[in-house]
């Protein structure tokens, strides 16, 4: 059961986390001063990767524990299917993002800037289906709850 509650939190929290900056953080790049730029985005990078880098780790190691500990209220299929959407997740994240994110160190590059908000849209749609998964368990771990407290 805590690795169930370790894919709940970690998956809201960078669901939540991911559409915040697919809509507010991402989006307000353009609109920071070139001279202020490269500071906004080595504060952002750093301090982003602050909260999301134990986060994804901590989806990731819960996602896999699962295959070797699941629990009543997941099917072998749908431990891969979260596990393979976290592979999408990463892959996004360190093939696209990563490389846009290493672009825009350099100061303000609107091409980069654009593919980044556009390719993120892989990210923020993955981990908002891996939010329907987990809640998903979470009502069939409360109805079996439930059924058994009478």
């Amino acid at each position: 059961m805590n690795l169930l509650l370790a894919q709940i939190i970690t998956t809201w929290c960078m669901t939540a986390l991911i559409w915040f900056v697919q809509l507010v953080q991402y989006p307000s790049f353009s609109r920071v001063g070139t001279d202020f730029f490269p500071a906004f985005h080595t504060l952002h990078s750093s301090r982003i990767t602050f909260i999301v880098g134990p986060l994804m780790i901590g989806e990731a190691v819960s996602a896999v524990g699962l295959l070797w500990r699941p629990v009543r209220v997941t099917e072998s299929w749908e431990i891969w299917l979260g596990i393979g959407l976290i592979a999408v997740i990463w892959a996004s994240t360190f093939l696209l993002q990563v490389a846009m994110h290493g672009r825009l160190t350099k100061g303000f590059d609107e091409q980069a800037w654009r593919f980044l908000v556009t390719s993120n849209w892989v990210r923020t749609v993955a981990w908002s289906a891996r939010a329907a998964l987990v809640t998903a368990w979470l009502r069939r771990a409360l109805e079996q709850s439930a059924d058994f407290l009478g």
